[in-house]
């Protein structure tokens, strides 16, 4: 995952936890806008969740921003 979606994935799972607790969930279609502006980057997203790490549509904020800051 390139250094800008980890850097934007992280202050997304930051920003819910702040606002909604540690048990927020979220999935990774939270990193985007409301359209398609960037294809690329979304299935780069979706290949580092679905297919990388085969998580589940929804994944705790906590255990995203920590997998992403721990390299994964």
């Amino acid at each position: 995952m390139r250094a800008s979606l980890r850097q934007k994935a992280i202050a997304v799972c930051t920003d819910k936890i702040a606002r909604k607790g540690e048990g927020v969930g979220l999935s990774f279609y939270a990193f985007f806008a409301n359209r398609n502006d960037d294809p690329d980057l979304l299935m780069e997203a979706a290949e580092w969740w679905i297919k990388t790490h085969e998580l589940d549509h929804f994944e705790k904020a906590a255990k995203i921003r920590d997998m992403i800051q721990s390299g994964l």
